[in-house]
């Protein structure tokens, strides 16, 4: 059984603070080269002397989720990305997957043209979203158990750990069915693992149980919203609809964002092993 958390600028107020320094680590898509982008770049401000990975409160989204994965890791962001430039991509001639490892070939930029047609007959964002997930849904990737074992198994090589660290760590992604962004975090009883995958789920519906999620950049490419304290409360959120006055104090936190637009838009789980 697991649960997800709706996106919530309300929740439970108590006054307190959780982290008493009030930082935040934000870190957006960008596919493959963003995930080696926001390494790279964390790796160089660990090396002159910033550890940003001992912000309070870590939030990540697509090629983000992959990288807040990472780095909460006992792995150290320099060995990280040494890793990464030690990689060298295998040669193939079909893309990997069940049918002796290949999957459904589905171009990039067919899919860049069927997104881009789906945004611009959308009415408002949550218009888009609803769209987005009833496309992904129609697509053999939905139902096929294939795709989503391989996809995992992809997410999952990435990890150094597949344990939720302690610390305050958010996931989002979106709802395949309603199109309401979710977050997740290591209460949600989701594996890391999963939570990745559909953060990074772009172009099919990633299934967990008996939800279907999409890549959580469909909602904003960082959600450095997430970041930012709440100024009041309901009585209705409950205590898992948690929003950011429950992350730090009633004031802005200090928080540094990441992103990279530099993969490419809509990328398959063929398109992107390295994701």
């Amino acid at each position: 059984m697991h649960h997800s958390l709706q996106f919530n600028s309300e929740t439970t107020a108590d006054g307190g603070s959780e982290h008493p320094s009030g930082t935040a680590l934000v870190l957006g898509g960008g596919g493959s080269a963003g995930n080696a982008w926001l390494i790279g770049v964390i790796a160089g401000l660990f090396e002159a002397g910033l550890d940003v990975t001992e912000a309070d409160l870590i939030i990540g989204t697509s090629a983000g989720s992959t990288a807040v994965a990472q780095i909460t890791s006992a792995t150290q962001p320099t060995e990280l990305l040494a890793n990464i430039l030690a990689e060298v991509p295998p040669l193939r001639t079909a893309p990997v997957g069940s049918n002796r490892g290949r999957v459904p070939n589905r171009p990039s930029v067919n899919h860049m043209e069927k997104t881009s047609a789906i945004i611009g007959a959308a009415e408002d964002a949550a218009d888009m979203r609803r769209r987005m997930g009833a496309a992904a849904l129609e697509t053999d990737g939905a139902a096929d158990s294939s795709v989503q074992t391989q996809w995992r198994a992809t997410v999952a090589v990435r990890l150094p750990s597949q344990r939720w660290p302690q610390r305050r760590m958010l996931i989002t992604a979106v709802d395949a069915h309603t199109g309401e962004p979710v977050v997740f975090d290591r209460d949600s009883g989701v594996d890391l693992v999963d939570a990745v995958a559909a953060s990074c789920a772009s172009g099919f519906a990633y299934s967990i149980g008996d939800s279907r999620y999409i890549d959580g950049g469909y909602r904003r490419n960082e959600n450095a919203d997430l970041a930012e304290p709440s100024p009041s409360s309901s009585p209705n959120s409950g205590a898992d609809a948690y929003g950011p006055s429950r992350l730090g104090r009633r004031q802005r936190q200090n928080s540094a964002h990441l992103s990279c637009n530099c993969g490419v838009a809509g990328e398959t789980p063929s398109a992107r092993q390295n994701a």
